[in-house]
């Protein structure tokens, strides 16, 4: 994109340099103060992204059971539930990208444009274990949608500016703002996670929606916020997004096969004074038939070390189902190489505790 990066180095000049004098216009204003450049450059990237944010709206009817009071038989009752996410368009042919708990069991799916503009959508492919989906709009004609740019979010940096976007408390195309708090963090609600957490506020209705960087490229997408407790309420300045490039190798699979099968070996992982111990082997999993066990110490992944649960599934996630993969393990004072035929991971509860 056109705008460059301009970081949170503006705010510690305006502490030097105080607010700037508007001589000669807006132009000599924002060269003079750090302030209004930065707010500037954060507008400008704001307009360019806006356009590809979309609101999602879902109907669904469910079920549940009644009784006749005179005669006592069951019967069932349709109830119609309505829901509402947010959601990027990564194609110009129409993709869009949410969370899978924005679309999960919706009859009817709606896109609404950000001017305003409403398309029916359809269900591509949904993938509870990284809580992401892909809908693509029903338009008549040749329709060109403006999709987002896409950043590198291997190569995001604690510390950096990022801003979220999407409809929280159907709020249209809100924009919040903070910076990088840290990355890989795993919150124990998916059977995966390599979380960004984010300190730019993040509501219910936000999921689904990019986090972009200072240049307006998707890094992330908004999926969940911890919430503080029984008491709090809202946000309180913890939020989580999925990385932007796993968000990307998740669609790319719904989009070309409607599903995506990710690998797994069937272990619980716990910290060890070195590499990761496992503390338990799943009954039947690809870990357990090729003969690994509880208590052995996982030291490398294809000869790659590892000291965290986190670094074993980054190396497992980069193959497919039924790729070989072998893992070193420390037992009794040796170390053992264990070949592992790797399986498509089982079915997974739908997650919680996502906004």
């Amino acid at each position: 994109m056109k705008n460059g990066r301009f970081g949170w180095g503006g705010w510690a000049l305006v502490g030097v340099l105080g607010w700037g004098t508007m001589v000669g216009g807006a132009e000599t204003a924002a060269a003079t103060n750090p302030l209004r450049a930065f707010g500037e450059q954060i507008a400008d990237v704001v307009e360019e992204v806006l356009p590809s944010v979309v609101v999602i709206r879902t109907e669904a009817v469910r079920y549940h059971l009644g009784r006749d009071f005179f005669f006592g038989q069951l019967y069932r009752i349709p109830e119609r539930h309505a829901g509402q996410g947010s959601g990027v368009i990564i194609s110009d042919d129409g993709y869009v990208l949410t969370s899978h708990h924005v679309v999960e069991g919706a009859q009817n799916i709606e896109v609404v444009m950000d001017d305003e503009t409403v398309y029916m959508a359809e269900l591509v492919g949904s993938d509870p274990h990284t809580d992401l989906a892909v809908v693509r709009i029903r338009a008549d004609g040749e329709v060109s949608f403006p999709a987002i740019e896409f950043g590198d979010s291997d190569q995001l940096r604690v510390g950096e500016v990022v801003i979220a976007i999407g409809s929280p408390y159907n709020l249209h195309s809100t924009v919040t703002m903070g910076i990088v708090s840290q990355k890989g963090r795993v919150i124990g609600m998916l059977p995966y996670e390599d979380f960004i957490q984010t300190q730019a506020p993040i509501n219910p209705g936000n999921s689904g929606g990019p986090l972009v960087d200072a240049d307006g490229r998707m890094v992330g997408i908004n999926a969940a916020i911890h919430q503080g407790g029984a008491r709090a309420s809202g946000n309180i300045g913890i939020g989580f997004a999925v990385p932007g490039n796993l968000a990307m190798r998740v669609a790319h699979s719904l989009i070309e096969t409607g599903e995506i099968a990710h690998p797994w070996i069937g272990i619980l992982m716990q910290p060890a004074i070195e590499g990761v111990g496992i503390e338990e082997v799943f009954r039947n999993s690809p870990a357990e038939r090729a003969g690994v066990r509880r208590g052995d110490v996982l030291l490398a992944v294809n000869q790659r070390p590892v000291r965290s649960a986190l670094e074993v599934r980054r190396v497992i996630f980069q193959h497919t189902a039924p790729d070989p993969v072998v893992l070193r393990v420390l037992r009794d004072a040796a170390e053992l190489d264990i070949p592992v035929t790797l399986e498509a991971m089982p079915e997974w509860p739908s997650p919680r505790r996502q906004p």
